[in-house]
C-alpha cells in the first residue's frame, strides 16, 4: 500500500514525558516530508498550542485541533470551525456548576475556567501542560455562568475535570439525555470533553483528507489515547504507541515503541523507508 498522509497525535505520541520532542522524531518527520507525505497533527489541544508544536517540527500544513472542531493552517482562517452555541454553552455550564469540578471553555483565541481547585493532581497534568503560548489568553473566574451572561461564549469544546468519578458518569448520562447539540467523551475516569455534535478527531481527519484528495486507506495514523481509537481503526495503517492503554493497542494494526523510546521515529523509519517519493510514483503513473 502507498501512504500519502501521516496523522500524529501530540501528547503521549510526539512528545516525551518531559514535554519535549526528541531529535530523532524531528528528523523522521523531515524525512517523511521529503518523500512528499502530507504530515498533519490531530489533537485535542488548542490551535495555538498545536501550531507551536508544528513550528518545532517545521510543519506548514493544515492542523486538526480542538478534537477536530477547529481545522486551520493559520489562526483566524479556519478551513473548518464547529462551535457550541451560546445558549447551549450557558445551559451546560449551569449543569456542571452543580458538581465539584473545574470547567474550561476552550476557544481558539482564549480559554475561560473557574477557580475550583481539585484535590488530586489530574489538572496539573492536563490544563497546565498544554503548551499554550504566552499570548493565548487563559482567564480564571469565580463563576463561568455569571461571566458568560454578560459576555456569551461559543467555544469549540468544554473540558471538565471532576473531583469524583461517579459525578462524571452522572453528568455524561445527563448531557446525553438532555442535549442533542453536543457529544461528550470521557478521556479517563475524571475528565470529560464536550464538543459540538459529530465533532471528533476522525471526522476532522476525514474532512482534511477529502479536501486533499487522499483516501482513508492512504493514511497512517499514530496515537496513544482513547479519543484516537476511531481514527486508528479507520486509517489505512493505524498505529498505537507502546505507552498507549490496552484499548488503543487492540484497535491498532501495529504497535510501535513508547514515547520515551522514540516510537514515532521508529515507526516512520520502518514503514516509509521502502516507499518511493510521491513525486516519483506520479511520474511512473503509479498514482495520480
Amino acid at each position: 500500500m502507498i501512504y500519502r498522509m501521516l496523522a500524529l497525535n501530540i501528547d503521549g505520541t510526539l512528545l516525551q514525558t518531559n514535554g519535549k520532542i526528541h531529535k530523532s522524531t524531528k528528523e523522521a518527520i523531515e524525512y517523511v516530508q521529503q518523500k512528499g507525505i502530507y504530515v498533519t497533527l490531530v489533537t485535542s489541544r488548542t490551535f495555538a498550542s498545536a501550531k507551536k508544536v508544528a513550528k518545532a517540527l517545521k510543519l506548514d500544513s493544515i492542523l486538526i485541533t480542538h478534537t477536530g472542531a477547529y481545522i486551520a493552517k493559520e489562526i483566524g482562517k479556519p478551513a473548518h470551525a464547529a462551535r457550541i452555541q451560546e445558549n447551549i454553552t450557558y445551559d451546560l455550564v449551569r449543569l456542571l456548576e452543580g458538581f465539584p469540578c473545574q470547567i474550561r471553555l476552550v476557544h481558539e483565541n482564549y480559554s475561560l475556567a473557574n477557580k475550583y481547585k481539585l484535590n488530586h493532581n489530574l489538572l496539573a497534568k492536563t490544563v497546565f501542560t498544554t503548551g499554550d503560548p504566552v499570548f493565548y489568553s487563559q482567564q480564571f473566574v469565580d463563576s463561568i455562568g455569571d461571566t458568560i451572561i454578560d459576555e456569551p461564549a461559543n467555544p469549540s469544546s468544554v473540558e471538565v475535570y471532576f473531583e469524583y468519578k461517579d459525578d462524571l458518569r452522572d453528568v455524561q448520562e445527563a448531557i446525553q439525555r438532555m442535549f442533542t447539540e453536543v457529544d461528550c467523551m470521557s478521556l479517563n475516569e475524571l475528565r470529560l470533553d464536550i464538543v459540538p455534535t459529530r465533532v471528533s478527531k476522525l471526522n476532522g481527519l476525514l474532512y482534511l483528507a477529502e479536501r486533499l484528495g487522499i483516501s482513508r486507506n492512504e493514511i497512517v495514523c499514530i496515537g496513544d489515547d482513547i479519543d484516537d481509537i476511531e481514527m486508528i481503526e479507520a486509517a489505512g495503517l493505524g498505529v498505537a504507541m507502546g505507552n498507549a492503554p490496552v484499548e488503543v493497542k487492540r484497535a491498532a494494526d501495529w504497535i510501535t515503541r513508547s514515547q520515551n523510546q522514540q516510537g514515532v521515529a521508529y515507526m516512520v523509519k520502518e514503514h516509509f523507508r521502502k516507499q518511493h517519493p510521491i513525486e516519483f510514483l506520479r511520474k511512473m503513473n503509479i498514482i495520480k
